[in-house]
């Protein structure tokens, strides 16, 4: 696959990710142009992630069903008219319900990564994860600035808007640039929807990759659900626009991912999960560090946030380029049982970030993270235990023919020695 490609994929995942954020930042001009209150206007953002959740387990198994080239062109082109309606809505209920469908077909990163690891060689499919996941996280932290400035200058229509005609020119443009892969399996929709529950009771390599991801990224969401408290707080009283401008840091990671992703490929994912967790642990002392407020403190939470985002992500890298070499034929399920643990960690993360910052405030939130990181290293040691090899499986022919089997193939072992 040429960088060319890579670029191109990359660049959709920016805008797939970004969709989903950008509301995020325009909620006060919705609420003022459509004459409702803040928090009426807040349920577009929760729109948008409910059908996004939605979209992960309904759609994303289909990548193994539908050719990767006409399954993105459709979900974009989907995506492009939902924005369209958001865009003209005229009142609250019809955004609410554009947004939701946003949210449903906005799922395209998850459909690109398993395209990329089926085209890429084996020896540069955790560089090319890492490169996606840099675009990803781009169009995460820049689509809540393009979205205000717009948004300021426009109205909050216009972010819409001008996202719709980005959806639609990646769909023409993906519609002849990506080159024609045949489908991995022939099961029924049931039958893909019910897949990634049985991959997780069979295959105990994905199970892992998802305890290491649920784990750190439920660490992750307690810290970032909590940030704004600490920072808006007394310790600090500061302004919300501090808890963005803290996010930005993140960008670093755009940079860091990539270089994971050629340490994957070069020693295995486990070396790269061992040092990515123990990064985690070393960030959780450091942000404890912020609770002293003042200068000192806001230096430990710049620190500690940007090592927590770098481990987290790189973290992934090494989590889906484990993930994706255990069933070529079954990518798109296998994504869709590992990101809906990790979101479903994340979840509990900020569920139970809340709940320790209430009993004793920014010391507890970074103890639980600490705690959440344990666990996961408990699972990891005992791997490094045993000699292990790091088989990736090779890159999928184009011309190869689809599976006709609805049974399951026996998986090629990426990691010697189960």
């Amino acid at each position: 696959m040429s960088r060319r490609m890579v670029l191109l994929l990359a660049i959709t995942c920016a805008v797939a990710v970004g969709n989903i954020y950008f509301p995020q930042a325009i909620g006060p001009l919705v609420a003022d142009g459509l004459h409702v209150s803040a928090g009426s206007a807040a349920v577009v953002v929760t729109a948008t992630q409910v059908g996004y959740t939605a979209g992960i387990v309904l759609l994303v198994p289909l990548g193994d069903r539908i050719p990767h080239r006409t399954f993105l062109v459709v979900l974009l082109g989907l995506t492009g008219l939902a924005l369209l309606a958001a865009g003209c809505a005229p009142a609250l209920p019809p955004l609410v319900a554009a947004s939701a469908l946003v949210g449903l077909t906005t799922v395209a990163a998850q459909i690109v990564g398993p395209l990329a690891a089926g085209l890429v060689a084996a020896d540069r499919r955790g560089a090319v994860i890492g490169t996606l996941l840099s675009g990803s996280t781009g169009g995460m932290l820049l689509a809540r600035t393009f979205s205000g400035t717009l948004g300021e200058w426009l109205g909050w229509r216009a972010p819409y808007l001008v996202a719709a005609v980005l959806a639609l020119l990646l769909a023409t443009v993906l519609a002849f640039a990506v080159p024609a892969t045949p489908p991995a399996s022939r099961q029924s929709y049931p039958a893909l929807l019910a897949e990634p529950l049985r991959l997780l009771r069979t295959e105990p390599e994905l199970r892992r990759s998802c305890w290491y991801q649920a784990t750190v990224f439920a660490g992750f969401s307690a810290v970032w659900t909590c940030l704004a408290l600490l920072l808006t707080g007394p310790a600090y009283g500061l302004g919300a626009q501090a808890v963005g401008a803290l996010a930005l840091v993140g960008g670093a990671t755009m940079l860091c991912t990539p270089l994971a992703g050629r340490m994957v490929d070069r020693r295995g994912p486990d070396p790269v999960n061992l040092v990515c967790l123990l990064g985690v642990l070393l960030s959780a002392a450091v942000l404890a560090l912020g609770a002293l407020g003042g200068t000192p403190g806001l230096a430990a939470l710049t620190i500690g946030t940007l090592l927590l985002d770098v481990a987290m992500q790189s973290g992934m890298v090494a989590n889906q380029a484990r993930v994706y070499a255990l069933r070529p034929d079954a990518r798109a399920r296998l994504n869709t049982a590992y990101m809906t643990c990790a979101y479903l960690g994340g979840s509990a993360g900020s569920w139970l970030g809340v709940r320790a910052w209430g009993r004793t405030g920014w010391w507890g939130v970074c103890a639980l993270v600490a705690l959440l990181t344990v666990l996961a290293l408990v699972r990891h040691l005992p791997t490094l235990r045993r000699p292990r090899r790091w088989l990736s499986v090779p890159a999928q022919a184009p011309a190869q023919a689809p599976c006709r089997d609805p049974a399951p193939t026996p998986p090629d072992p990426p990691l010697a020695a189960r």
